[in-house]
């Protein structure tokens, strides 16, 4: 009984520390690890959330850039860190779905390493055509590509990106057999689409809608489940002939596994407060990024789900890219 008794009092002063704690929250500056380098998109929506949350605390939350190995170093630079709220992560799709579902081995397990805090926004990837394609909707390039298989190309940043398999899983769910071409980055990549030495690619908005919207490339289709904000007269791949299909790519943020509860709780928050405001909201949409915060069990179970549909195009399309 009386241990019973002291475990019940050890408890109960821990819970009290614990909310102690995320009452007092944050008492010094927090530092925001950033696995890619300055100045990129995943850097500029980073440092729109750091931000908020500096106005917000009155206390500095520093962008720490860390690239290299392909967001490894960055996300495992967190996963070691002190689990005290005071260092996060804000990580893309591909570091914590695709690279897990590639089977690349990692130093960290993304499930079981890392808190869930909350979605931040979601990026459609437009399809976009060289005008001397002869289609102008999902239905006549799947009708044209299974004409001639394995003669229409396309472009991607590189094997195992999310524009590769993107288009692995369009060609699964079409039944089509395009020609992979892959790029390092998405500038040559635009280049040769934008001279026709490719055919077609899915980009981010603000990389494409330029060239649409003046005839140098046709956008034909978004990638996600609806129709983007950004480019409401574009419809969604899957009622323009591909029915079921869907992806996006997206930032979340996230922090060491055992950081306490009441803190996760405040920055998820902070977060989804600083994410409704509505100035932040039309310069994000501005970058073509759809503000899309939530629940940290809401960032888990979309997390698991991303990475299940990749395992998934990587089975069916056999690829090896470990």
């Amino acid at each position: 009984m009386k241990k019973q008794m002291l475990s019940c009092l050890i408890a109960a002063a821990a819970a009290f520390s614990a909310s102690a704690v995320a009452q007092t929250y944050p008492t010094k500056s927090i530092r925001m690890v950033v696995h890619f380098p300055p100045g990129g998109p995943t850097d500029l929506v980073a440092r729109t959330v750091a931000q908020k949350l500096t106005e917000a605390w009155g206390q500095q939350v520093i962008v720490d850039n860390r690239p290299g190995a392909g967001g490894i170093v960055g996300v495992e630079n967190v996963v070691r860190a002190a689990p005290d709220g005071y260092t996060l992560l804000f990580a893309t799709g591909g570091s914590m779905a695709v690279t897990p579902a590639v089977g690349t081995k990692l130093p960290y397990n993304v499930f079981t390493d890392l808190a869930p805090i909350s979605l931040v926004v979601i990026n459609p990837q437009i399809l976009v055509l060289h005008p001397s394609l002869p289609v102008s909707s999902v239905r006549e390039l799947v009708k044209f590509a299974k004409s001639k298989p394995g003669q229409i190309n396309y472009a991607s940043v590189g094997p195992g990106s999310p524009q590769h398999l993107g288009m692995e899983m369009l060609k699964a769910m079409a039944g089509i057999d395009l020609m992979h071409i892959p790029y390092k980055g998405t500038a040559p990549a635009m280049t040769d689409l934008l001279g026709g030495q490719i055919s077609l690619m899915f980009n981010s908005m603000p990389s494409v809608l330029p060239y649409t919207r003046t005839g140098r490339l046709k956008g034909i289709a978004v990638s996600s489940a609806k129709r983007s904000a950004a480019a409401p007269e574009i419809p969604t791949v899957a009622e323009a002939g591909v029915p079921g299909f869907q992806y996006v790519t997206w930032y979340g943020v996230f922090a060491p596994a055992a950081a306490p509860k009441d803190v996760i709780a405040k920055l998820n928050a902070e977060i989804v407060r600083g994410l409704s405001d509505k100035a932040v909201a039309e310069r994000l949409l501005r970058e073509g990024a759809e503000p899309a915060p939530g629940t940290p069990d809401a960032l888990a179970k979309f997390m698991r789900a991303e990475y299940e549909q990749w395992k998934k195009t990587i089975a069916v399309a056999k690829l090896k890219l470990d």
